[in-house]
């Protein structure tokens, strides 16, 4: 488990969801070094050493920029995070490394751990303007030899731990946004310098990079600007940024701007942990209630091979025994309102329709129709994906997209929405046979008229 974060800390708010972002994929279930899925690691934010990048298509540095509204006085605190790799090898008494050694049914082997690395500065806005700042990024390589002893006391082997040396560099800079307001567009480079050499291994490389890097901004007095929705004003500033394996997003509580989580991983403004995750899963993405069921059911074997694999596995395995069933209890499901309304149809049994046409006789998504720029749409016609804010952060890689339209939907509320399927999407046909689809307002499309024959055209045509 991540230690609790200082209440003293300015940045602490954002502790939690940044330790999810540092660990997403960091081991997965079941937690066990033998595992395949286990086998391929460190997937998100890895800046290698720039030798290397070419060969392994991984990047050697970061780049995010975003728009600040800094008053007079204001303090931008930085703080830069990643995992640092430890090759953690195995010996025997006499030196030799070993795949594998077994004292009193406690298996102990090879296995790269992390370490967390944190780069911490307080920066004054006004000298930032005045000049970029470098902040150095250094890791001494380092060996330590721990014992492993057997329940006489006897010392059959030894862990040993090893980190190479690394280095890089923060550099920040700020620049004025011509306009009215006095607005600073703040760039953040993070960097791999290490020297290596190019035809290392992958494994050897990552044990000299920088890992699930991503940073954590606060400002004191002022306010930053959502690169995901920004008011209409910075709209064209925004647009200019340019962020490179990494994406600011607003982060504390809804309704603040002093927090920013950039993070190599793609998520919408003010992100929270659900508060009914009490276990670090190393996967944000999945269900907290069947990983937790899951991973109980392990064998005692499988349950030792966990413990031994890392010590981030052991405290996970650790707190699951400890939940009580009051605790299982709330991970069981929660209804949380919020966001954009999209509805979620459910499987339907084959020739009947995917929605309930006994809830209401006056509606029909088959038939009924929307407005798009004074054009009347329905099933059948032909789109073109404009996504606008509010909505899911990766519907702006649909931008642009063509797009059929399934079905004209209206909501309780009085809202439409317009269910969609790719038009260059080759499971399209799959999808909406099980009523699947992507879901956007009318003022999020454009009417294609050059489009090629709907899929209603093309059924009639079969």
């Amino acid at each position: 488990m991540s230690a609790p974060a200082d209440p003293r800390d300015p940045l602490a708010e954002v502790a939690a969801v940044a330790d999810a972002v540092l660990l997403e994929g960091y081991l997965l279930y079941p937690y066990r070094a033998s595992a395949q899925k286990n086998a391929l690691r460190w997937q998100f934010g890895v800046l290698v050493p720039p030798a290397t990048s070419e060969r392994l298509a991984e990047p050697s540095r970061s780049r995010t920029e975003l728009l600040l509204e800094p008053r007079a006085g204001a303090v931008l605190r930085v703080r830069v995070r990643f995992l640092q790799v430890q090759e953690r090898v195995v010996v025997d008494r006499g030196g030799r490394v070993r795949d594998r050694l077994t004292v009193d049914d406690v298996p102990h082997f090879g296995w790269d751990e992390g370490l967390t690395r944190e780069l911490h500065a307080a920066v004054p806005v006004d000298a930032l303007g005045q000049r970029p700042i470098t902040m150095p990024i250094t890791g001494q390589a380092t060996e330590v030899r721990t014992p492993i002893h057997d329940a006489r006391g006897v010392e059959p082997g030894a862990y040993v731990r090893r980190t190479r040396a690394i280095a890089g560099h923060a550099r920040l800079t700020a620049t004025p946004v011509p306009g009215p307001y006095r607005v600073l567009r703040l760039r953040l480079d993070v960097v791999n310098d290490t020297v290596a050499d190019p035809d290392l291994p992958r494994d050897e490389a990552l044990r000299r990079s920088l890992v699930a890097t991503h940073t954590v901004l606060g400002l004191d007095v002022g306010a930053f600007v959502s690169s995901a929705d920004p008011p209409e004003w910075a709209a064209p500033a925004v647009a200019d940024c340019v962020n490179e394996h990494s994406w600011p997003v607003l982060a504390g509580a809804p309704g603040t701007a002093r927090l920013v989580l950039a993070s190599p991983i793609i998520l919408s403004d003010h992100p929270q942990l659900a508060p009914e995750s009490p276990t670090d899963l190393f996967d944000g993405t999945e269900n907290d209630e069947i990983l937790s069921l899951r991973t109980l059911a392990l064998t005692d074997t499988e349950k030792r091979e966990a413990r031994a694999t890392d010590p981030r596995a052991a405290d996970l395995l650790d707190a699951l025994d400890a939940m009580g069933p009051e605790m299982f209890e709330r991970l069981h499901g929660t209804f949380r309102p919020g966001g954009r309304a999209e509805p979620v149809p459910t499987l339907a049994t084959p020739g009947t329709p995917w929605w309930d046409p006994g809830a209401d006789a006056s509606v029909d998504p088959s038939s009924d129709t929307a407005l798009v720029g004074g054009v009347e749409i329905a099933r059948g016609s032909t789109v073109v994906l404009r996504p606008g804010p509010g909505g899911d952060a990766q519907d702006s890689f649909l931008a642009g997209a063509a797009a059929t339209v399934e079905a004209v939907l209206h909501d309780v509320d009085g809202g439409v929405h317009v269910a969609v399927s790719l038009v260059d999407d080759p499971g399209a046909d799959l999808q909406a046979t099980h009523g699947r689809h992507r879901y956007f307002r009318p003022d999020e499309l454009e009417v294609r008229r050059d489009a090629q024959r709907s899929r209603s055209d093309r059924d009639g045509a079969s």
